[in-house]
């Protein structure tokens, strides 16, 4: 593992931990020129279904795509990294459940709905509203209020 301060090739792991759902393994290192540490993430490597968008395109799965979304919709709310790095594990293991060559951008935008109402409300609020594309106050008042129940 190449040190991310100093390029060294020579690290140490001096901790390895397992996630709660054993989908990766973290590292702590420590490089052996600089003596920095940093954190690593392992996971293994499968490949996930293409990605149709609307316009019918095929794209490839890009996990911080993902990751980015989660992060602008959970901006400034009391959501920790570990909780949001769980929801990306969750999102992920359906859409490899789900054993398909391809997925709809829109189910995987409703996969993160769902992972957003369980962390944060707001946060959910938020990614809806961009994500259904509201034509009027009316139906982003009715999501508010659902949201309520």
């Amino acid at each position: 593992m190449r040190c991310p301060f100093c390029a060294h090739t020579e690290t140490q792991v001096v901790d390895s931990r397992v996630s709660d759902d054993g989908g990766f393994i973290r590292r702590r290192r420590q490089c052996a020129h600089c003596a920095k540490r940093f954190t690593t993430y392992e996971r293994p490597d499968v490949s996930f279904p293409t990605v149709v968008k609307k316009d019918g395109r095929r794209v490839p799965y890009v996990r911080a795509k993902l990751q980015a979304s989660l992060d602008l919709a959970l901006r400034k709310r009391p959501v920790s990294t570990e909780q949001i790095d769980a929801a990306i594990e969750r999102i992920e293991e359906k859409l490899l459940n789900l054993a398909a060559r391809e997925v709809a951008s829109s189910r995987i935008g409703e996969l993160v709905m769902r992972e957003l109402k369980k962390l944060d409300k707001v946060a959910y609020v938020r990614f809806a509203s961009v994500y259904r594309s509201f034509e009027d106050i009316d139906e982003f008042r009715a999501l508010v209020d659902e949201v309520k129940r």
